[in-house]
């Protein structure tokens, strides 16, 4: 269950992303060290840094201390950038001072008090204009830290190492794809239960049972069955399909969590109270190779805020997922990618989505919300109806690539700042804003998704969108 946005101090303690890039770590030996106004002395400690996200013009870092000696009540962290172009631009769970090369990191008010084999750590965001070495110097309180440097090779992810997708063909199926696509299809595949054994479910009992099973099927529900408490545990290679347009469940959801190679189409999903479960109809976590496609998924905007939890939540570093052709309607918070602005370092270099062909309606928040991932979101249709206050939102050094969108009665359609310490990025075209304002602050540098695709006309997304999505046209 995703829960309320993180506090101030919750969000700033733990920043630490390890999305992909160079990383060093020092082990510091330090004796007799110099101490600032607030500061005790330490025997020695240990420091890790880290580029976790790299551009051309910019980049993201994040540092983290740990205390091996007596507990400290303040401290001050020193390097020296090696290029004359590296520039701290902002960060997190530390303030920054630069003159020239050289950067100080002092602690937060919070955050200031380690213990023996303590750590904090703190991240923030750079410029560069030329390369971006990473400092062999660093300073904790004043004393020149040493000892052995080590360091390891850059780490990338499939959107730097797949050869760049030329921009696609503008084209107009006859008919929707029906085959898994996106980033389902990244860095292996999404079969779901095929090759296995088909079975139809007609309880929710029998649901249960085949969904936790160990042998990969193809669970075919017939019927929507009510209930309330535990959701339905989904194993790995399973795929789930409703029969006809209403099977699915009301009052619980589907919890797919620490698997992989799940297919679920055709669902209708209603009503799940934020204290059923996980509160999501469809909740997502720690789980890869997920297709969402053609399923129902509504509640009520009648009720407050935190009565319900999401329609479709995605956490806690899944990644290759693809949410296509869905019907998302009726509710307040209506996906959410990246729980928590504290989660770096589980989440940065997972979350890898695609949402394509979805019918947002009457959505006030979230369609979707990512945190530290890599989304690309295209030829959806977008109506707030009488909500729809803010659509597309990137935070946290999330990199969104986000085209031929519709929008409609969505007061900011897509917005990169706000309700988060650390503003995401987006590059968008194409897209029909129908005369919502954005507020896009940083222009990012995705844009060749690791698969082909072809992108619908815009003008042809409200026809396309609302005859193909949801439940009755798979199954």
């Amino acid at each position: 269950m995703a829960g309320r946005n993180a506090t101030g101090r919750e969000r700033r303690r733990t920043m630490v992303a390890a999305l992909s890039g160079a990383a060093m770590v020092a082990a510091l030996g330090l004796a007799g060290m110099a101490m600032g106004p607030d500061a005790e002395a330490a025997a020695g400690c240990s420091a890790a840094y880290k580029v976790t996200s790299e551009w051309p013009g910019g980049f993201v870092a994040g540092v983290d201390i740990t205390n091996l000696g007596d507990p400290v009540s303040g401290w001050t962290l020193g390097w020296r950038f090696a290029d004359a172009g590296q520039q701290v631009t902002s960060a997190w769970g530390a303030t920054t001072t630069q003159s020239g090369a050289a950067v100080t990191a002092t602690n937060v008010a919070y955050d200031g008090s380690i213990g023996t084999r303590g750590t904090v750590s703190f991240g923030f965001q750079g410029t560069t204009t030329g390369s971006n070495p990473i400092p062999t110097s660093f300073a904790l309180n004043g004393t020149t830290c040493t000892g052995a440097t080590t360091t390891t090779p850059p780490v990338t992810t499939p959107a730097v190492t797949t050869p760049p997708v030329t921009t696609p063909p503008v084209t107009t199926p006859a008919t929707p794809p029906t085959g898994v696509h996106g980033f389902a299809t990244a860095n292996g595949s999404t079969t779901g239960g095929a090759g296995g054994s088909t079975v139809t479910v007609t309880s929710l009992s029998a649901f249960k049972t085949a969904a936790a099973g160990s042998a990969p099927e193809v669970i075919k529900v017939s019927g929507n069955f009510a209930s309330t408490g535990s959701e339905v545990t989904v194993a790995s290679n399973k795929t789930i399909i409703g029969v006809g347009s209403g099977s699915g469940l009301t009052g619980i959801g589907l919890s797919i969590k620490g698997v992989s190679n799940v297919i679920v189409r055709n669902l209708k999903i209603s009503k799940v109270l934020a204290s059923s479960g996980n509160g999501d109809s469809i909740h997502i976590e720690k789980s890869n190779h997920v297709w969402i496609d053609h399923n129902d998924l509504s509640s009520d905007t009648s009720h407050g805020t935190d009565y319900y939890d999401g329609q479709l939540d995605i956490t806690h570093a899944a990644d290759y997922i693809t949410v296509s052709y869905n019907y998302i309607h009726d509710h307040i918070k209506c996906s959410l990618v990246g729980h928590s602005d504290s989660n770096a370092s589980e989440d940065t270099g997972h979350l890898h989505v695609t949402y394509d062909h979805n019918y947002f309606r009457n959505c006030d928040q979230r369609t979707p919300s990512l945190r530290f991932g890599t989304g690309h979101v295209y030829d959806n249709y977008f109506d707030g109806a009488s909500t729809g206050s803010t659509g597309i939102h990137s935070r946290m050094g999330a990199q969104m690539l986000v085209q031929n969108n519709v929008f409609r009665n969505v007061k900011v359609p897509i917005e990169t700042t706000k309700d988060s310490d650390v503003d995401g990025f987006v590059n968008q075209t194409g897209n029909d804003f129908g005369g919502g304002s954005n507020l896009i602050t940083q222009t990012g540098s995705f844009t060749n998704p690791p698969y082909s695709y072809a992108l619908d006309p815009t003008t042809s997304v409200i026809n396309l969108v609302t005859a193909n999505a949801g439940t009755g046209m798979v199954g």
